[in-house]
């Protein structure tokens, strides 16, 4: 079958931060980092930090649903599960899919919400209601920008699906749009929330692995099926990212518990970013095997690399490697991997029923792997201790999506200070244009910015946080 010409690397995702970065680089000495994607925009008057901001109280949750597709079906009965949250709102640009949501609630005993759809601006009407706290946004990736923003310039609080924009000058305006409006915007992630991840962050900063050199993660999950089923991805849109840039896409589930454990903007910061890529040969090659001839996916070219890799350094000297292929054929993993000087914890190795191994000094020697499961027990979290049972029941991907929403509702109910702010969600999702850029740039590094305008280097509490009570119901 013929193909298009190719479309360009640089080209809608991350292209103009590449120009920008090799424009801005190209003065410098040989091997200079590009400069651009550092650049901190001085804060507008008015405009002040989110760090230590709680939520203000709310008796109840409110929360509005934009997307209701796959990720955002699978997680409504999660927000209507919690004590103390309802869902008030349901919005998608397809009608159908909003009428469905609300049956659906109803049919688990919900109250029925407000349904709004038909159009791609049906998110504004929804939005101009008043009975919504927080709006939880599960569109395709280019819209996250877009319905993130608006969210927090109606007054409500955002909580955004991975990852929350896809350029820099995107994310740099979510944070100052939170700063402006006084609102939170959150990340999704929920993998920070999985259990094996939070029993790692609290062995990390109780010392276990010593002094933390290096983290790997990933999103290895070979979803070569699913982009090109013509129902699972509406409009093939996650497909088509493929066939625009060369980037690591989707790199936060594995970036985002390393940069936790690490106290990344939160004592820590990420520097320097520079990026690998392999060729593009899985997905041409499936289509080639298992894709009719009169399939619309014939007409596309795909560019990104299968295996995207991102070296980052921070500020105290570690190495981050994140890692993303959705491409190739291979066991799902997260590679969730932490050392230090005195052990290491390698996840997703098969061993025991944790699927993770560990080597920790002075308990270990002989240099023989041992088993996850005695630690993770003794260093579980305590939202896992309090909540896990109902997790099972109630949430996907092993019960930490409804951790996730568990700990966002009890965050709003009690009035405390968000686990993951705007300046991690920035942080962890600068990596999809940074690694656009340095690849642009033949591989160079780029800078990584410093979302947080210098307040990295304060100490402060974030997904290893102290036991907090779900509020009683209001009455």
């Amino acid at each position: 079958m013929s193909e298009l010409p190719a479309v360009s690397r640089r080209s809608l995702l991350g292209g103009a931060v590449a120009s920008g970065a090799l424009a801005a680089g190209a003065a410098g000495p040989a091997g200079a980092a590009p400069a651009a994607a550092g650049r901190v925009p001085r804060r507008e008057p008015g405009q002040r930090p989110m760090t230590g901001v709680p939520f203000d109280v709310h008796r109840t949750v409110r929360v509005g649903v934009i997307g209701l597709g796959n990720r955002g079906m699978g997680m409504l009965t999660g927000w209507a599960a919690v004590p103390g949250c309802t869902v008030t709102a349901v919005c998608d640009v397809r009608a159908d899919r909003a009428r469905r949501a609300a049956d659906l609630l109803v049919g688990k005993g919900a109250p029925r919400p407000r349904e709004f759809g038909g159009s791609a601006g049906s998110y504004r009407r929804m939005l101009r209601h008043d009975d919504i706290d927080l709006v939880y946004v599960a569109t395709p990736w280019e819209f996250h920008h877009r319905h993130g923003r608006a969210a927090l310039l109606s007054g409500r609080h955002a909580m955004v699906e991975l990852p929350v924009a896809t350029e820099l000058r995107e994310l740099w305006d979510l944070v100052d749009t939170s700063e402006r409006t006084r609102r939170h915007l959150m990340l999704a992630e929920n993998c920070s929330y999985g259990r094996n991840e939070l029993a790692m962050l609290r062995m990390a900063h109780a010392g276990l692995f010593g002094d933390l050199t290096d983290g790997h993660g990933g999103y290895l999950h070979d979803l070569r099926e699913l982009l090109f089923s013509d129902t699972y991805y509406t409009d093939s849109w996650r497909r088509l990212w493929h066939t625009r840039s060369t980037a690591s896409l989707y790199p936060m589930h594995g970036l985002a518990p390393i940069a936790a454990a690490m106290d990344i903007n939160r004592g820590d910061r990420l520097t320097t970013l520079r990026a690998t890529a392999t060729a593009p040969r899985g997905l041409a090659d499936y289509r080639e095997r298992f894709v009719p001839g009169d399939h619309t996916s014939w007409r596309e070219t795909y560019i990104n690399g299968d295996l995207v890799t991102c070296l980052i350094e921070t500020a105290k000297g570690r190495t981050i490697r994140a890692e993303h292929d959705v491409s190739a054929p291979r066991p799902y993993s997260r590679i969730n991997t932490l050392a230090g000087s005195r052990g290491i914890v390698e996840d997703y190795a098969g061993t025991g029923p944790t699927g993770a191994r560990v080597y920790l000094e002075p308990d270990h020697t002989g240099h023989t792997w041992h088993d996850f499961g005695r630690y993770r027990q003794e260093h579980d979290h305590w939202l896992w201790r309090k909540v896990g049972d109902d997790a099972a029941g109630n949430g996907g991907h092993g019960g930490m999506d409804y951790v996730l929403q568990w700990r966002t509702v009890q965050s709003m109910r009690a009035g405390l200070v968000p686990d993951i702010d705007v300046y991690d969600s920035a942080t962890w999702c600068a990596p999809v244009p940074l690694s656009a850029a340095s690849l642009a740039a033949g591989g160079r590094p780029v800078e990584v910015p410093d979302f947080t305008r210098g307040d990295w280097r304060e100490h402060r509490p974030g997904l290893d946080s102290p036991g907090t009570e779900m509020p009683p119901p209001a009455g």
